[in-house]
């Protein structure tokens, strides 16, 4: 049923989704026009709004940017490639394939949500190297695994309300993550949906005469080959004691980051692992510098594109537009069904404000009173936004921007299989924030 319910998902996507900076335009305009509309903005006030707030994603840019780049170095160094092969030998079939990917993908997203990403989309470029599997789902399938992120290790939500001097302490105090992150039901609704995913990605494998394959000459990094240095300047590019001077004290660093100060994951510390063990294992800086070409060539959506989503933001926000969406669906909660309310909302306002720390700055204010006045289990309300962001990730390509750019596709090939996700997965989260 899957299957076939798949099939016209793809093809309404292929034909109709259009670019993703396309989407962002038409994402810029709706915000703007609601903005005015419902909230009562004047256009040249949204227009100032808009400006002001363009910029207000670069730091977040690079750093998307570098989760790109640094993933690709260190995923083109010769034992890692070798390792993927390994791992990537264990599918011996387009079915298995695709089940290992999802897996792979949803363990890593759990851990950090940027390491998922890349990981996901270098592991399924090297299965699509060893088995003949339809590209287009095996990439779906690392996407998908996505979804869990922020009911994970790095999860910016859990982690912020845990923190001693957030922003709503005085209202909420400190709720740890055995309260959000280790708690019962959240665990459980992330061990669903390890099994979920994965079957729904397996049952989704189109026939042989509907796949779309691609060859091992087709995913090829087309690397220059080594050559032997004739000139002092070529011997520094070669030179491995020069990439192990700072490298090996790059990943000394990392020890003490971890052992001693007990530091945890963040985009940082994944993009500087990275570029690290990517320098270490590449041996040379010419082998490095002919790796990151091939890497920044994927990169300019990302550029273009999170300028307008951080002017979207601001439109949001600063307009009040988002916090009206929250208040409605709050005004038709209760103690029981406000958690299925706030998922549904979060999920909404994620389509404009892609980002999780962003989104609890915006729900937190309507959310957390509104739990208060209805009895409802505030850590509860906090995890359904949560959830509700990552939840329409799987329509927003705002996240996916990274991976198609390391699998070399575009959105339009991977949204049909993500909207079955989307509805599937949409399902189970809402019905079990409830239940349990």
């Amino acid at each position: 049923m899957l299957r076939t319910l798949s099939r016209p998902a793809v093809a309404l996507m292929d034909r109709f989704l259009p670019d993703p900076f396309i989407f962002v335009l038409i994402l810029t305009l709706v915000s703007a026009a609601a903005a005015i509309v419902f909230e009562g903005t004047g256009p040249l006030q949204v227009i100032e709004i808009w400006g002001d707030g363009f910029w207000g994603l670069l730091t977040f840019s690079m750093q998307m940017l570098l989760v790109l780049v640094t993933g690709f170095i260190l995923a083109s160094s010769p034992p890692v490639r070798r390792a993927l092969a390994a791992l990537a030998g264990l599918a011996k079939s387009p079915g298995g394939a695709i089940v290992l990917v999802t897996v792979v993908s949803l363990v890593a997203s759990w851990v950090n949500w940027g390491f998922g990403l890349v990981v996901g989309a270098l592991f399924a470029r090297e299965v699509a190297r060893l088995v003949r599997v339809d590209y287009r789902l095996l990439i779906a399938a690392a996407y998908s695994g996505f979804v869990i992120w922020h009911a994970g290790l790095a999860g910016s939500i859990p982690l912020t309300i845990a923190t001693p001097g957030h922003f709503t302490e005085d209202r909420i105090g400190i709720i740890g993550t055995a309260d959000t992150i280790f708690a019962g039901f959240n665990l459980t609704i992330v061990a669903v949906l390890f099994v979920v995913i994965p079957l729904v990605n397996w049952l989704m494998v189109p026939r042989p005469g509907d796949s779309v394959h691609v060859t091992p000459e087709q995913l090829d990094d087309k690397l220059p080959d080594s050559f032997v240095p004739s000139r002092p300047a070529e011997h520094l590019e070669n030179s491995r004691l020069l990439m192990w001077l700072v490298g090996v004290p790059g990943l000394v660093y990392l020890v003490y980051y971890f052992a001693v100060r007990d530091g945890g994951l963040n985009l940082n510390i994944v993009n500087y692992l990275f570029l690290m063990l990517g320098i270490v294992l590449h041996g040379t800086a010419r082998n490095l510098l002919n790796a990151l070409q091939e890497a920044v060539k994927g990169g300019a959506g990302i550029v273009i594109q999170f300028p307008f989503y951080a002017g979207i933001m601001a439109i949001m926000t600063q307009s009040g537009l988002a916090q009206s969406m929250s208040e409605w669906f709050v005004s038709i909660s209760t103690a029981t069904t406000l958690p299925f309310w706030t998922f549904i909302s979060a999920g909404i306002v994620n389509l404009f404000v892609p980002s999780g720390g962003g989104q609890w700055a915006v729900q937190a204010p309507v959310m957390l009173p509104a739990a208060e006045a209805l009895g409802a289990d505030v850590a509860r309300v906090a995890m359904a936004v949560a959830w509700g962001d990552a939840w329409t990730n799987l329509l927003q390509p705002f996240w996916a921007l990274p991976m198609l750019a390391i699998a070399g596709l575009k959105a339009k090939d991977i949204m049909g299989f993500c909207l079955i996700h989307l509805v599937i997965t949409g399902a189970v989260v809402s019905t079990l924030l409830v239940v349990l």
